[in-house]
């Protein structure tokens, strides 16, 4: 697995656009989340949680939710829509006594260390609990990224790959039940379209794009928007939830 949670840069970017981040990241398909409830008040702990997108679909499924995410910018649009959060990364938070029937990461597991985290989660879980690792995988079809590949190496160069495509699933796997977990990988399919401008919103939220110079931005964002034209974005989302049990 890419070990991004070495790129202190990247991961700590999301705070100083975390209302962008909030209003324009995808909420996770509703069957995906139902999947994981399968109680109501199931005590859940949401890591790296953001601005507590899952956090906010986890409450409304039911489930009783603590957040744990690192940048106060980021926590603090998440507890302004009624998330308990504290402050904390996951490799510094301490649970005290607190156990956990459901531990989410939602689009956060690759910013934490894989195997610390793992033995963490198994420490903290009720017995009967599961992990679970939650992605929006949204792909563009028309265009597609090759189509727009050109235009990106100029500023990205080898960050070119997204972080809603950096997770590789097999790696993923074989690191989950090397530490001792059981794996199954559910997914629900959705087609999309996007106006232009919402899907540049949408993409200048990964931190490959928020790292860039201002002025490079505004460059990359402007040639993206003359290639897409106004048609927009055809894309699909294959939204993966990894649900885990303890060996």
């Amino acid at each position: 697995m890419e070990e991004l949670h070495a790129d202190r840069r990247r991961a700590e970017s999301f705070g100083a656009a975390s209302d962008d981040y909030d209003r324009y990241r995808p909420r996770y398909p509703r069957a995906l989340i139902a999947d994981l409830i399968t109680a109501a008040g199931l005590a859940t702990l949401d890591v790296g949680a953001g601005t507590g997108i899952a956090s906010v679909q986890l409450i409304r499924a039911g489930a009783t939710v603590l957040a744990v995410e690192p940048d106060s910018r980021m926590a603090g649009v998440a507890a302004g829509k009624g998330v308990t959060v504290e402050i904390a990364t996951f490799e510094d938070w301490q649970p005290g006594s607190r156990t956990f029937d459901l531990v989410v990461f939602a689009q956060s597991f690759h910013w934490v260390q894989p195997r610390p985290a793992l033995a963490k989660v198994r420490g903290i879980l009720n017995p009967g609990g599961r992990l679970a690792l939650l992605s929006n995988r949204i792909v563009p079809k028309a265009p597609t990224w090759a189509d727009l590949d050109d235009i990106y190496s100029d500023y990205l160069g080898d960050e070119r790959s997204s972080i809603v495509d950096a997770t590789r699933l097999a790696e993923v796997t074989a690191l989950i039940e090397d530490g001792g977990f059981t794996v199954d990988n559910r997914n629900v399919v959705e087609q999309l379209h996007y106006t232009t401008e919402d899907w540049l919103n949408l993409v200048f939220t990964y931190s490959n794009h928020l790292t860039l110079p201002a002025a490079a931005r505004d460059e990359l964002r402007g040639r993206l928007a003359e290639r897409i034209g106004p048609h927009g974005v055809d894309a699909v989302n294959d939204a993966l939830a990894v649900i885990c049990t303890p060996g």
